[in-house]
């Protein structure tokens, strides 16, 4: 399955910038691939490490702001449409064909 994270964080002020920054590094840290600006997929193997996962995100929540989680199945994933300008500008990045699962 997938998450899905969705976030608006205010960056009006020097503050609210640094903990959107901070925030940002921490998704990438955990793994979260970017889908846009300010929507963030990640692949987990099974309901207990979504809990984990989503866990994990109320803790490093910013103060401010609005932050969303979405599980999807995988099925559910796949039939996301891309609807671009220009498709050879976006590469697909998240695919399954190098998860591992040890």
């Amino acid at each position: 399955m997938r998450l899905l994270v969705f976030f608006d964080l205010p960056v009006e002020t020097a503050k609210q910038r640094k903990e959107y920054r901070l925030f940002r590094k921490y998704l990438i840290k955990e793994g979260y691939l970017m889908l846009q600006e300010s929507v963030y997929a990640k692949l987990v193997t099974n309901e207990a490490n979504a809990g984990s996962a989503i866990s994990r995100l109320r803790k490093h929540r910013p103060p401010e702001g609005l932050v969303q989680v979405l599980k999807v199945t995988e099925r559910q994933y796949e039939t996301m449409v891309y609807i671009t300008g220009n498709r050879s500008a976006y590469d697909e990045v998240d695919t399954m064909e190098e998860f591992l699962v040890l």
